[in-house]
């Protein structure tokens, strides 16, 4: 079996991790959370999101996030904009790289940003083109890759040429997104051959969700594909506000662990990611849903 030397992890835990979450989090213990996932290695930490304090108000403090964090060299802190406005909040903010938000569902794109698919690539490519004047790299989430929680499935051929059409208007990278958490090995595969027509796997990356137990079986199929980047979320913190039944991230912790156990490199020090999820145990009112996390609590028992 055939798989990569090396894999780039995107823990997205400060950002898709904590939006939705109902407990009062900081500005100084999210400015922990990122130092921590900064000290363990992890090369590109999703900082947090310049979008509507009325609809994600968990993500309000971002400016001073991004001021206060230590900034470990190499490492990237991407934050997310819904459109121009976010981008000049984020530009104010000294980002460096965003990430912008499309759909491959009509639906879930109406209902996450309030416009069709169609209009939400007009505000991209506004972005990026502002951005690039800026000299701040974009990143592309497509939402709803695998399946839709309004409309079913959602179609291979679709997902590659909305990534290709992304790529088109200047993001480096498009994270192919299980956004309900209804992806399987063999759908994997069916989407990545379905992009493969249109786009090098080297501008893809790959971001699950835990809620049907099949993530990590999602990731081998992706490395044996041959993707080599991966969202996850450190213990697994959280989920989608638009979409109904939708769990966790992927756990860090249980990726690094099965990529450690494949021989595959990521930088990341396993105690002190650790570190970072127990950290974020304490600050949140519920269990972490990640496996390794809850294995070394128990093996410290």
């Amino acid at each position: 079996m055939r798989l990569p030397s090396q894999v780039t992890v995107v823990d997205v835990a400060p950002r898709d991790g904590l939006q939705n979450e109902h407990a009062k989090i900081t500005t100084a213990q999210k400015v922990t959370l990122v130092n921590l996932l900064s000290e363990a290695g992890v090369p590109v930490i999703e900082a947090g999101a310049f979008v509507s304090t009325k609809w994600v108000p968990q993500m309000a403090d971002t400016a001073e996030v991004l001021a206060d964090i230590e900034r470990r060299p190499g490492t990237r802190y991407p934050t997310l904009v819904p459109n121009l406005r976010g981008l000049e909040r984020a530009l104010a903010a000294g980002s460096r790289e965003i990430a912008v938000l499309a759909a491959a569902s009509e639906t879930f794109s109406r209902r996450n940003v309030n416009q069709s698919i169609d209009e939400s690539f007009v505000t991209i490519a506004a972005v990026c083109e502002r951005a690039s004047l800026a000299g701040v790299r974009v990143r592309g989430y497509l939402s709803t890759c695998f399946g839709c929680p309004y409309e079913g499935d959602v179609s291979a051929e679709r997902v590659g040429s909305l990534t290709r059409a992304l790529l088109d208007l200047g993001v480096f990278e498009v994270a192919i997104s299980d956004t309900i958490g209804v992806a399987h090995p063999g759908q994997v595969w069916q989407v990545i051959d379905a992009i493969t027509k249109h786009a090098s796997l080297s501008k893809v990356a790959l971001h699950f969700h835990d809620t049907r137990g099949t993530a990590l079986s999602n990731v081998l199929a992706g490395l044996q594909a041959g993707v080599t980047t991966y969202d996850a979320s450190c213990g697994g913190l959280g989920g989608c506000p638009y979409a109904p039944g939708a769990s966790g991230n992927l756990a860090t912790e249980d990726l690094v662990y099965m990529l450690n156990g494949l021989g595959i490199a990521t930088g990341i020090d396993m105690d002190r990611l650790l570190a970072a999820s127990t950290f974020a145990s304490t600050r949140i009112d519920h269990p972490l849903p990640s496996r390794y996390f809850q294995a070394s609590r128990a093996v410290r028992r």
